[in-house]
């Protein structure tokens, strides 16, 4: 029996071609990234830079190895992952419950919103002794930096996304005799996914930020912890050990958000 044919050639061609491009623009960026390294390595190899001050990928792969035998390094990478997932989930789902409340009032709205702006401008590490004497030196301490850091543009963004609905949907939701409740779930939640989605790769990169400076003020362990110790004793391999940790954790976490966002648009 014959197989149908499901797509044109000239589909199949586009199809091809996307493929293609989609292989080269991943191998463009693998190749990049090894050729930073190997430019890093030769340079402190031949000594170009200082290797004490810059460090080298060979120097980073030896103080892992070294963390690893010492039983160190899966200890302060689950600590700060601890400390960053709590308080982004606790950020966006509380962020995300008053900018709902917000939206279900105008008048609550217009009331805080100068507030909330006022708050995101704030320069969070000022609250650093506050939250030492409110919270303790524990990682409640750091868990509540990651959420206030978080939390305001989640709100903010979740808001805008909220208010931007279509106009003419909204009224025709009212028209049909829809609540204010019915509208939110039916309407305005839906059409408002990318936005969240958006604030969601947003919150990403400041529940690291808010659990690392919440560790640079106050933690015994973490990967902030290991920076702050490897700047006070001049281990600078460790500094940047610690770094580059940093960097793919948060890159593992967002490559996980955007694959729950292709999940939930499809």
């Amino acid at each position: 029996m014959k197989k149908v044919q499901q797509y044109s050639e000239g589909h199949v061609r586009f199809l091809k071609g996307v493929r293609r491009k989609k292989i080269i623009i991943w191998s463009a960026r693998a190749g990049l990234l090894i050729a930073l390294i190997a430019i890093w390595e030769l340079c402190a190899r031949f000594e170009i830079i200082d290797p004490f001050v810059t460090s080298s990928p060979s120097r980073v792969i030896a103080t892992i190895g070294e963390l690893y035998a010492t039983g160190n390094l899966f200890y302060h990478i689950g600590i700060t992952l601890m400390e960053t997932i709590t308080g982004f989930f606790a950020a966006v789902i509380l962020g995300y419950a008053i900018a709902v409340a917000l939206w279900m009032s105008d008048g609550a709205r217009k009331i805080f919103e100068p507030y909330i702006v006022v708050l995101n401008a704030l320069p969070k590490i000022a609250l650093g002794p506050l939250i030492i004497i409110w919270m303790g030196t524990g990682y409640t301490a750091i868990i509540f930096m990651t959420i206030i850091v978080a939390i305001i543009v989640c709100i903010m963004n979740t808001l805008t996304g909220f208010l931007q609905v279509d106009g003419t949907m909204l009224t025709l939701m009212r028209a049909l005799g829809a609540t204010k409740r019915q509208t939110l779930t039916k309407l305005v939640i839906p059409a408002s996914l990318p936005q969240l989605m958006n604030t969601l790769k947003v919150a990403v990169g400041l529940a690291w930020i808010g659990s690392i400076m919440g560790e640079y003020i106050v933690s015994r362990a973490g990967l902030g912890y290991l920076i702050v110790y490897g700047g006070q004793v001049f281990r600078l391999d460790l500094v940047m050990t610690a770094t580059i940790i940093l960097c793919a954790l948060a890159g593992a976490m967002y490559a996980v958000v955007a694959l729950v966002e292709k999940v939930l648009t499809k």
